[in-house]
């Protein structure tokens, strides 16, 4: 019997090819910006790392793009819910709107969302008598990341939705279950591996933002200042080798909750597979 040629490359030469392109694109870039961290000297590095400023913009930058992750899985999975579940005048607009922040400029929505809750601004006016300021605080920062960070959710669970039969779920109710428990036992552990993907994509997204949330922060020190921005300002002041440390310290954190929440993925797949 005669082999079908496949359309595909074999194996050793699509992986020659794919070893390369990441490496061109992401391995070789990661190994030269801890080459250039590695230019200062320990005593050097831990003291930009270290530094009160630095840590505070950790602080903030890993703490807002969590909670914002935090945010956007919830309410993310609300939104590709309605969206799938549901047939209602102008869903078609409302599908088109949550891919908005991939095409909207940073800095437009950072704009925009400045303009809407800056003390007159047309929400912020209506927040401030209530004691709740949200423009030039950390509160403005996890609203600008859980902006960006939305349609990273919808559209990684939107797709599992589609697929979930709806009779399963009607067995299960005429077998007595309640909404609860079918939630608990049927859609979440289907569900799970796509969340936590869409959290992973939005904490990852958040954590890397500079443009939105520069101008609705503030940019106040040990305050409203990203570790981004930080970033930046080095840069500007030609200090390559200290703007490489914060960002290898910025990298290492995400790259180990990444690992993680892809540990918690294959987890969750072997136990809905078992």
């Amino acid at each position: 019997m005669s082999r079908r040629s496949s359309v595909i490359p074999g194996f050793g030469l699509s992986l020659g090819y794919a070893a390369f392109y990441a490496s061109l694109i992401v391995f070789i870039p990661l190994a030269f910006l801890f080459a250039k961290a590695m230019t200062l000297t320990w005593s050097e590095f831990w003291a930009t790392v270290l530094d009160p400023q630095a840590v505070a913009s950790y602080r903030l930058s890993l703490g807002a793009a969590f909670i914002g992750a935090l945010i956007n899985l919830v309410f993310g999975f609300v939104v590709a819910w309605v969206l799938v579940r549901y047939d209602f005048f102008g869903k078609k607009i409302v599908d088109a709107l949550v891919d908005l922040p991939f095409a909207l400029p940073t800095a437009v929505a950072g704009i925009a969302l400045t303009a809407l809750y800056a003390p007159q601004g047309w929400i912020g006016q209506w927040l401030t008598p209530l004691g709740i300021k949200v423009a030039y605080t950390p509160l403005g920062v996890i609203v600008a990341l859980t902006f960006i960070g939305l349609p990273f959710v919808v559209r990684t669970v939107q797709p599992v939705l589609e697929e979930l039969e709806r009779e399963i779920e009607e067995a299960a109710a005429s077998l007595g279950a309640n909404r609860w428990h079918i939630f608990q036992r049927i859609l979440l552990p289907a569900l799970l591996p796509a969340l936590l993907t869409g959290f992973a994509l939005a904490f990852a997204r958040a954590v890397g933002e500079y443009g939105s949330v520069v101008f609705i922060s503030g940019n106040m020190p040990f305050r409203t200042e990203i570790t981004p921005l930080l970033i930046v300002s080095k840069l500007e002041q030609y200090n390559y080798a200290g703007a490489a440390a914060l960002a290898v310290v910025l990298l290492t954190f995400s790259f180990v909750l990444l690992l993680l929440i892809n540990f918690l993925q294959h987890w969750s797949s072997k136990r809905a597979g078992a």
